[in-house]
C-alpha cells in the first residue's frame, strides 16, 4: 500500500485519519495542503475516484469569496479548486487509483 493523506494539521478528521493508519502500523505520507497542493495528475486521479463535487468544501471561507457558488462549468470549478487548496474537503486519502474524502475507516479497512 502507498497511502497519501492530503489535509490540514488543524483538521480533526485529518488527525483521526493519521491516527487510524498509525494504530495499524501502516506507513503513509502526509501532505499539508497549506504548503502544497495536489498536482494536476493527483487531482484527476482523486476526481475520477470520488467526483469533483465531493472534493469541494462548500463551508470553506473562500467558497463565497471566490464565487464558487456561481461557477457552473465543471472545468471552471476544477481550475479554481486547483489554484485554491483551501477549498478541498479534508482529509483526502489516496491509495494508488483509490481515494476517499473525509474520515472513511470502513473503506480503508478494505484496502489492507
Amino acid at each position: 500500500m502507498n497511502i497519501q493523506i492530503f489535509g490540514v494539521k488543524k483538521c480533526f478528521d485529518t488527525k483521526k485519519a493519521e491516527r487510524y493508519f498509525k494504530e495499524r502500523r501502516i506507513k503513509y505520507q502526509f501532505i499539508d495542503l497549506t504548503q502544497f497542493s495536489l498536482s494536476k495528475g493527483e487531482l484527476q486521479s482523486v476526481k475520477s475516484a470520488v467526483g469533483l463535487a465531493d472534493l469541494i468544501n462548500c463551508d470553506a471561507k473562500d467558497y463565497r469569496t471566490l464565487n464558487m457558488d456561481r461557477i457552473i462549468t465543471s472545468s471552471g470549478r476544477e481550475e479554481v479548486l486547483f489554484n485554491n487548496p483551501s477549498l478541498y474537503k479534508t482529509p483526502i486519502v489516496r491509495n494508488g487509483k483509490l481515494a476517499t474524502v473525509g474520515y472513511k475507516p470502513e473503506v480503508w479497512s478494505s484496502w489492507e
